[in-house]
């Protein structure tokens, strides 16, 4: 059986209230200023770095004779079922 005790001699319980005054805006200023400045996490270097192989696939040039294919189905299809067809042999 495990037990659970809570203890009032947690690192946050001996914590300190938080600084009030000029030197602690001062302080907090240059904190900030520092961590804003000098920050490492730079997003533009790892995920803006342009197409990937989906969109490449999605967006792959097609040769004449593929285009003409494809623009003849699209327009069979916006025709409709009713323009006479090759029919297929029974």
């Amino acid at each position: 059986m495990a037990t659970i005790a809570s203890s009032s001699a947690s690192p946050l319980a001996h914590r300190q209230p938080p600084e009030s005054g000029f030197l602690a805006e001062v302080r907090a200023f240059w904190r900030l200023f520092f961590a804003r400045a000098f920050d490492p996490y730079r997003p533009e270097l790892h995920y803006m770095r342009g197409p990937g192989p989906a969109w490449r696939a999605r967006h792959v040039a097609v040769s004449p004779a593929v285009q003409s294919m494809v623009a003849e189905i699209r327009a069979a299809k916006t025709l409709g079922p009713s323009t006479p067809g090759p029919s297929a042999p029974l």
